[in-house]
């Protein structure tokens, strides 16, 4: 009898050369692997919000009833509270561990093996991770300079490779830059479905477009409790589809996909609205006081204006990924860097509190 084969045979073939998608480390780790106390560490490299949650969050989460339980599959309790919040009808919204679990989502219903998507780096690189997740293509419609979308760019490759889905973020990851209202109306006059990721659109001045899917039917808003509430580590997103899409979702999800903690703590953030405006508008404000910081006295970066808790910066002079490298290992600082080719030459910066701005530029200008 022949040997059994191993086992990486049985794996899909497309996902054998699969690239793995680079996450950011935790506290823990970063704490070990630079040999400082988390307490120590600036982390201005995944946009987490550095006030944390309201302080229901943390109460609820003590006291919650029923762990041993599972938890609600339409997580109901958070989608009539998301409801009124948002002003999106209840029957529109589905909640997901994370914005990143109904992408995926989104992808296994809408897209069949070798269908394809447009992606617009530089970006977020979940959509394109994803795409190869589900043996998707991807059409790359590359950012014009200043990061803009190319939207006549994007029509043509609708028209020619007519792809089943078009990803748009606003306000853009890495640069935080906004889409505008002419453009999205224009991309939704396509024969396409648009999904629109408004995971840092509390810090934009720009109204959420959730409640466009009443009426457009080619068109999904995802958000996030992970920046605005603080709630990273809980991975709670949600999304607004339209009625007769969304029921087809809601067959093919996991049926315990939000935790019972989760969904406990995202209803409690919301019980304190006034707690999520102050922080973002301590972080608006500390974004601005940052911008001005690195453009006015560090000299080797041009930083880009944003309407996120974010800001994308060129290195000038010397090496992007050794400033990242130098700056970590030096003072303890964490900043973004992607070893990419839109994005070699570039840092991304989360917004902190003024005290992380100060380690900031004391490490910059040290």
């Amino acid at each position: 009898m022949a040997a059994p084969p191993q086992a990486n045979t049985y794996i899909r073939e497309h996902l054998l050369g699969l690239a793995p998608y680079t996450p950011i480390e935790p506290f823990e780790i970063l704490s070990a692997r630079l040999g400082r106390r988390p307490e120590d560490i600036v982390k201005l490299d995944a946009n987490e919000n550095p006030y944390g949650p309201p302080p229901e969050v943390l109460q609820a989460l003590g006291s919650m009833k029923f762990p041993n339980i599972y938890p609600d599959p339409e997580s109901r309790t958070l989608r009539s509270a998301l409801s009124e919040w948002t002003n999106v009808p209840i029957e529109h919204l589905l909640v997901g561990c994370g914005a990143d679990e109904l992408i995926d989502l989104l992808m296994r219903c809408v897209l069949e093996p070798g269908d394809t998507i447009v992606d617009c780096p530089p970006t977020f690189t979940m959509y394109k991770f994803d795409a190869a997740v589900n043996a998707a293509g991807v059409v790359t419609v590359p950012r014009l300079d200043g990061f803009k979308l190319d939207v006549p760019a994007i029509k043509r490759a609708v028209e020619e490779c007519r792809p089943k889905i078009v990803f748009l973020t606003s306000p853009n990851n890495p640069d935080g830059g906004m889409i505008s209202e002419p453009e999205l109306l224009e991309l939704l006059d396509l024969p396409v479905l648009v999904v629109l990721d408004e995971a840092y659109i509390e810090f934009s001045e720009e109204a959420s477009r959730m409640n466009w899917v009443q009426t457009r039917d080619n068109l999904v808003v995802l958000r996030t409790f992970s920046k605005c509430a603080a709630l990273a580590g809980l991975r709670v997103g949600y999304g607004a589809f339209p009625l007769n899409m969304i029921e087809y979702l809601w067959r093919a999800k996991q049926p315990y996909n939000v935790s019972v903690a989760a969904e406990v703590a995202a209803v409690a953030a919301l019980s304190n609205v006034e707690y999520i405006n102050t922080v973002r508008d301590a972080l608006v404000s500390e974004r601005e006081v940052l911008f001005a910081a690195l453009r006015d006295q560090v000299a080797y970066l041009e930083p880009y204006p944003s309407s996120s808790n974010f800001v994308l910066c060129k290195v000038l002079g010397r090496s992007a990924a050794e400033l990242r490298q130098d700056l970590a290992q030096r003072a303890g600082v964490m900043i973004r860097h992607y070893a990419t080719k839109e994005l070699d030459d570039y840092v991304r910066i989360s917004v902190g509190t003024p005290e992380q701005t100060q380690r900031l530029l004391e490490a910059l200008l040290d």
